[in-house]
């Protein structure tokens, strides 16, 4: 059976994760627009920097610091951020971002997996439209990126996702 489009571009992002060099977490994102692939990105430190992989530790797991908080003492770029520096802002510009996140020990995908707050920044401010989101193999959320907009966490100070 032919695997619908939706998935298709899901199963894209969950490979591009693999790449992924974050000890906790394995985050893909591709960005398309009009059926094609705008971009790619996934969870590494910056370019010339080491990453966790690398140094065999990550300082939020150290400080036991909860998933969607503390983001500043991360020391990678996140999937969604990695995908829209790599874009131009034309293509962007009403294009769907589909997301896959999985547990770097045990391949699960993680449970109610979303942007963090930072990244739905930028989300909002490179146009994106939607964001697809995998819960697992064969099923996703569907995010109106206008919906960040109109529900403007950083107003009430919730933390996490």
């Amino acid at each position: 059976m032919r695997r619908d489009k939706i998935n298709y571009y899901l199963d894209l992002a969950e490979v591009v994760s693999k790449r992924g060099t974050c000890i906790r977490r394995h985050y893909g994102a591709v960005i398309v627009k009009n059926d094609e692939v705008v971009s790619t990105g996934y969870v590494g430190a910056p370019r010339g920097r080491k990453n966790c992989s690398d140094l065999g530790t990550c300082i939020r797991q150290q400080l036991k610091i909860p998933r969607g908080e503390r983001y500043e003492l991360c020391r990678s770029v996140h999937a969604e951020a990695n995908a829209i520096i790599s874009a131009s802002r034309d293509k962007m510009i009403g294009s769907a971002l589909y997301l896959v996140g999985t547990e770097a020990d045990s391949g699960e995908y993680i449970s109610n997996s979303n942007s963090c707050s930072m990244c739905k920044r930028m989300i909002i401010n490179a146009g994106i439209e939607t964001v697809y989101i995998r819960d697992d193999a064969n099923h996703y959320r569907v995010v109106r990126v206008a919906d960040w907009i109109e529900d403007d966490e950083s107003l009430t100070g919730r933390f996490g996702y």
